[in-house]
């Protein structure tokens, strides 16, 4: 049903002369690494080990330089702003499956104008999804993204900015809350989530507006604070080092204290051992602020949260920390 390229890959590998080569796969593939080890290892004679550690995307990409000759990075498409690398293939492992009658089953229910979005893996179904809609009369856009995103419609985690602009209603197709939430964030239109392997549909409303209540009750928390601990990712995907010193900044001028970390993971143990902090400030991946905030004793706000904790910005001027790239065009 995804398609993981096995033969392309061993192809790839066969004609790069690779002898030792790197797989990556975020936590939902892995119960597949050994078959897949085996099957690689089998038509291409090189040798294979695991990245080990948790892949959240491509912004998690492994640093196989030194240790490998190649990576298979599996799951996630490229991100195009970090650059192209010639010994990394990305095999996103794209559904096959038909969501034909499962649009023509909502179609009716939904308004006329209507903007697609998807998870990398189910970016193929979007023209399908186009072509049912349309054949019900509806507008449907799709639109490309910015230098982040591979494929128009597509989302990440931490971008939303392929969002069709005008839509009257957004059809998101994937599994799960992460990826439709931080595209539910990022617009004013209603979100209905659609998924493809089980048919069912729901509106991401009621969840989208219990996050906000959380994120109003953390930033509302950290008011108080007066020692801030500015966080900084050193995985290549996710440094924003030139925010972390724009935050460390605002945070000085209305006269409180801002302290710098860098780490390549951010957990909460990582962040304990700064007993002397108030209150965090991220600005790795924005859904360690507002997905794992729970997991930490102390407030946890993005950049744009952190502006209203300090009295820089509104609330009702609220906005989702995303990671955006231009498009090199």
């Amino acid at each position: 049903m995804f398609d993981l390229r096995l033969d392309e890959a061993a192809d790839w590998i066969r004609a790069g002369g690779y002898a030792c080569v790197a797989l990556q796969l975020p936590e939902g593939l892995k119960s597949k690494s050994i078959g897949i080890s085996r099957y690689l290892s089998e038509r291409t004679g090189a040798s294979f080990f695991f990245a080990g550690d948790p892949c959240y995307g491509a912004c998690d990409i492994f640093d196989y330089k030194g240790k490998a000759d190649a990576l298979v990075h599996f799951g996630h498409s490229p991100i195009p702003s970090q650059g192209d690398d010639p010994d990394v293939m990305y095999v996103e492992a794209f559904y096959g499956g038909d969501i034909g009658p499962f649009i023509s089953a909502i179609a009716d229910d939904l308004p006329g104008k209507i903007g697609l979005m998807a998870t990398v893996q189910y970016v193929p179904a979007l023209e399908r999804a186009r072509e049912v809609l349309e054949a019900a009369g509806k507008k449907v856009m799709i639109s490309p993204g910015d230098g982040r995103i591979s494929y128009p419609g597509q989302a990440l985690g931490c971008n939303s900015s392929a969002m069709p602009e005008g839509a009257d209603h957004i059809l998101f197709i994937g599994e799960g809350d992460f990826h439709p939430l931080a595209a539910a964030l990022g617009t004013d239109a209603a979100v209905t989530v659609l998924n493809p392997i089980t048919g069912e549909h729901r509106s991401i409303a009621e969840l989208k507006e219990r996050m906000l209540r959380r994120r109003f009750a953390v930033i509302e928390s950290a008011r108080s604070a007066e020692r801030f601990l500015v966080v900084v990712c050193s995985k290549k995907g996710q440094d924003r080092t030139a925010l972390a010193d724009s935050v460390v900044k605002k945070v000085r001028s209305v006269g409180k204290e801002a302290y710098k970390v860098r780490l390549t993971e951010v957990g909460p143990d990582a962040l304990s051992v700064y007993a002397d902090a108030d209150a965090y400030i991220m600005t790795a991946c924005p859904r360690i602020a507002l997905d794992d905030s729970v997991r930490y004793k102390k407030p946890m706000l993005t950049p744009p949260e952190a502006e209203i904790s300090l009295g820089l910005r509104d609330w009702e001027d609220y906005i989702i920390d995303e990671i955006r790239s231009p498009r090199q065009d």
